[in-house]
């Protein structure tokens, strides 16, 4: 082949990429860039991606759909819905309708149901924190056993905007203000990552606007308009008002969350620095969720390392910080001011911390039915 032809070949394929790229949508286009931009695989990847039948969730699946014909991303999507048993019939449509996409699309779907209702019961969880409990392991399991490495989820802007309010009006501290994780793992210790591709860019009308566009019929889920719940009167009530006052609301919320998070990140690091140092010493060597620290190394910390390194230490010895709050951290905070041994702070889930020869000293909760002797 000349050096001409050569270029002219040249020529022919950038002139081929760029009227294939013109063809994506542009919602596909932006969500491309953010793919590229949080290091997301292009090729050779599983990748699990969660769908209610909602606006958000689908065109996510849809914008995904989009990068795979093109060829611009060249991984394998699998679909994945948990009916949360919560609406009856409805319930049992949104299954069927996220089935139907899939194969519309050609890709495969992983479908479960859980009576989200009776699990509630039996933990004594809220309704939303049971299904959000059951979403995740229902995600997990699937990844595992497609041996996927990435769960994708369909966060926007305005998920992080209300979950950020919902925090203010409870109480919260820099974790809240930080909002929900861009990427994170799916489960403590795992190897596989959850990520949120839309949450620092895209809102909930881009992706409404993707269905007007694209004549998708998206399933519209009714307890999304109960304002007996919270978040939902976060949603219909308090975010259109503080748009009146800022039209750009949500998007500059988020730009706020994103240097809360990045503020964070730099207070971890001390903070873990803090822990590691203040680890009994007799146990760090031996064990990496060493249940002892020195009670004159966190108490003479400044206070705001010396809260965020107890949440660290209290997440590692009990696996998570499920109902634990400030209340616990305060009152853990005056045991280390306490110069007498034999103080408790009492733990949700029947764990403790106590004080003992300058040290404070986890216990678990004792194992139910354990042999008496």
């Amino acid at each position: 082949m000349t050096r001409q032809e050569k270029v002219q070949k040249r020529q022919q394929n950038s002139s081929h990429a760029i009227k294939h790229e013109a063809r994506l949508s542009a919602f596909a286009r932006s969500l491309l860039r953010e793919w590229r931009k949080l290091g997301l695989p292009q090729s050779g990847a599983r990748v699990v991606v969660a769908v209610s039948g909602g606006a958000d969730s689908s065109t996510l699946m849809l914008a995904l759909d989009e990068l795979v014909q093109s060829e611009k991303l060249k991984i394998n999507p699998i679909v994945a819905h948990l009916n949360h048993k919560l609406r009856g019939k409805a319930s049992d449509a949104d299954s069927r309708w996220v089935r139907g996409l899939a194969k519309q699309l050609g890709h495969q779907v992983v479908t479960a149901a859980i009576d989200v209702k009776k699990r509630a019961l039996r933990s004594g969880d809220n309704l939303e924190q049971a299904a959000r409990r059951a979403r995740y392991e229902f995600l997990t399991k699937t990844a595992k056993a497609k041996k996927a490495k990435f769960v994708v989820t369909a966060h926007t802007m305005d998920d992080q905007a209300e979950t950020v309010l919902l925090n203010l009006l409870r109480g919260t501290g820099p974790d809240g203000l930080a909002g929900i994780d861009v990427t994170r793992a799916l489960k403590s210790g795992s190897d596989i990552v959850l990520t949120r591709p839309l949450l620092s860019w895209a809102t909930r009308a881009d992706t409404e606007s993707y269905g007007r566009e694209h004549a998708i019929d998206f399933r519209v889920d009714e307890t999304n308009a109960d304002e007996t719940r919270t978040r939902v009167r976060v949603r219909r009530q308090l975010l259109p008002l503080l748009k009146t006052f800022n039209p750009k609301f949500v998007e500059r919320l988020a730009h706020t969350i994103e240097i809360l998070r990045e503020d964070n990140l730099a207070l971890d690091a001390a903070a873990l620095r803090l822990l590691d140092l203040s680890s009994d010493q007799h146990q760090s060597g031996r064990n990496r969720r060493p249940t002892s620290l020195r009670a004159d190394l966190l108490r003479f910390a400044p206070p705001a390392l010396r809260r965020r390194a107890l949440r660290l230490w209290l997440a590692r010895v009990r696996g998570d910080l499920r109902r634990l709050d400030s209340a616990h951290i305060f009152a853990i905070e005056k045991l280390l001011a306490s110069t007498s041994s034999g103080r408790l702070v009492e733990l949700p889930g029947q764990s403790t911390v106590s004080r003992k020869d300058g040290l404070i000293h986890f216990h678990a909760a004792k194992s139910k039915g354990r042999a008496r002797t």
